[in-house]
């Protein structure tokens, strides 16, 4: 009987250790029509090697995004125009970043960190819907690609690189 016991926690614990494994945000919930601070964490290298560089693809109704510097990093963002004009405190918006990249530093495998960003989640974004972040990790020589998102009705747990999501609520 322990036997048993002690193999279903082992299993128990190989699955929980799996989610932990991808990269994610640290609040995965946020109204739709607000601002989100979003926290990425990145709990681990490549295969065991140093986390070199971060790239995250900004989804569109996404907007007036303004990274934080991280101290040893170069930050980059990539600029581009949105698929339709929004509203931001009055002034139409057509255009702004789509992508952030925080490069040239170097986060071993044993450690952890967070690479941060603000934005204005627009209020035509779907309630109840989770809205997806595509992630590139690059480390020394390697790339783990967080860009996965599941299929309509299909299970996120399923997927072997998923994509970091934050699910969006009503605004308050």
């Amino acid at each position: 009987m322990n036997k048993y016991l002690f193999s279903a926690g082992a299993l128990l614990a190989l699955g929980t250790s799996a989610a932990f494994a991808h990269i994610t945000f640290e609040t995965q919930e946020a109204a739709a029509g607000s601002t989100y601070k979003a926290v990425l964490r990145v709990p681990h290298g490549c295969d065991g090697k140093a986390t070199t560089a971060v790239r995250v693809q900004i989804p569109e109704g996404v907007i007036a995004v303004k990274p934080m510097p991280k101290p040893g990093w170069t930050l980059q963002t990539k600029k581009g125009k949105y698929d339709k004009s929004y509203q931001l405190y009055g002034q139409a918006v057509a255009d702004g970043v789509k992508e952030v990249d925080w490069s040239g530093g170097s986060l071993p495998d044993e450690f952890y960190d967070e690479f941060v960003f603000r934005a204005t989640l627009t209020a035509d974004l779907p309630v109840g819907q989770k809205l997806y972040f595509p992630v590139v990790q690059e480390c020394d020589g390697a790339a783990d690609r967080w860009i996965e998102i599941p299929a309509a009705g299909q299970d996120e747990d399923a997927l072997e690189s998923p994509a970091p999501g934050i699910k969006l609520l009503p605004k308050k």
